[in-house]
């Protein structure tokens, strides 16, 4: 009985999270988003790139409250628990690149991890491959963890340098809000596909609150699998998709399962392993994968608001060169070149930040 109330006590609230998001993705695909994309992390800082003209593609240009939610979500319960804190100084450009690698990864698979989870539970085993590639890529970055990788110590900053990326969120909101016309705006395609403002901002919020207790991180959930025998954050991983599949039958009375067809979605294996291993490897270097440094950006982390500005940058990169895949197949650009310098780019990395000493 008290092993049971442990587990329960250790487990709850990531698994409550889980379903939370899951849900949430199922309701705001409903509500208007693209179906098996309710929250993806990578496609929404994407269209937000779009908004702000940084890349041309015309189909995925929105200024997504999804992202704004949660990082307020985020701020908000950290400040009322007391665990605001403004932390940088840790490496920044390399994280800043370790953010365009990642991004590269993501939309040349079509999604981040959280996207990647919410494509199972949607019937799209393209994503499983996807999965195949995200592990085998955690499975290379635990390597330089064991042997002393460290990114360095983050230092205490001022409150101003925390509330500035919160800060420009919410004044991209308020403007978009006051003057739509300042942002650039799809009329077709993904970026058009949108739940109710408000609606999305409030889903986004609760579910912000949710990840910064919890701690929940897709590359976090396997990292910890493998490193420290603890399932923690993996059981909400499982969670999320059990809440899509659930919720997927629910609302639409059943899920298609295959490889074709799939919406926002290509079926070239090679590049969706190959995609997720850059996510997976550059997320487990960072300390947490997109959506959890959106979680650590709100609760005042200067290092992963340079991450995330990373991720705006290779998402412009992305579009900008034809590497971003779209559902007829991976892009028109250098894929095979992206990948090939994002994978030895990832390799320096891993090896020129293991601590002298620890090898």
């Amino acid at each position: 009985m008290g092993r049971m109330k442990k587990i329960f006590r250790d487990y709850w609230l990531i698994v409550l999270t889980g379903l939370v998001i899951g849900a949430a993705a199922v309701a705001l695909t409903a509500l208007g988003n693209p179906k098996n994309m309710g929250f993806c992390i990578a496609c929404f800082l994407r269209d937000g790139a779009g908004a702000l003209g940084l890349h041309s593609a015309a189909v995925v240009q929105y200024v997504r409250p999804e992202i704004i939610g949660l990082v307020l979500g985020s701020m908000i319960i950290a400040m009322i628990k007391r665990e605001w804190r403004p932390m940088g100084g840790s490496s920044p450009m390399t994280r800043f690149i370790l953010g365009v690698i990642v991004m590269v990864g993501a939309l040349i698979f079509l999604g981040c991890p959280l996207r990647m989870v919410i494509r199972i539970g949607g019937g799209d085993l393209n994503a499983l491959v996807g999965l195949a590639g995200f592990v085998v890529g955690i499975l290379i970055g635990v390597l330089p963890l064991k042997k002393g990788f460290t990114l360095k110590r983050a230092y205490r900053q001022s409150r101003v340098e925390g509330l500035i990326f919160p800060i420009i969120l919410v004044i991209m909101c308020l403007a978009w809000l006051i003057k739509p016309d300042l942002f650039n705006s799809s009329t077709e395609g993904p970026g058009s596909m949108r739940a109710n403002y408000f609606i999305a901002l409030g889903i986004a919020i609760i579910v912000g609150a949710l990840c910064q207790r919890s701690r929940l991180c897709m590359a976090g959930g396997v990292r910890d699998a493998v490193m420290f025998k603890d399932f923690r954050l993996i059981s909400g991983f499982i969670a999320i998709i059990v809440a899509v599949l659930l919720g997927n039958l629910i609302v639409s009375g059943g899920v298609a399962f295959g490889f074709a067809e799939q919406p926002i979605a290509h079926s070239d294996g090679l590049f969706n392993f190959l995609g997720m291993v850059m996510v997976g490897w550059g997320s487990v270097l960072l300390g947490g994968c997109p959506l959890r440094q959106l979680i650590l950006a709100g609760e005042g982390n200067s290092d992963s608001a340079i991450t995330v500005a990373g991720f705006v940058t290779g998402a412009a990169i992305s579009h900008n060169f034809g590497l971003a895949s779209s559902g007829t197949g991976i892009g028109a650009g250098p894929v095979v070149a992206a990948v090939i310098v994002g994978v030895v780019a990832l390799g320096l990395i891993s090896i020129f930040n293991i601590a002298k000493g620890e090898q």
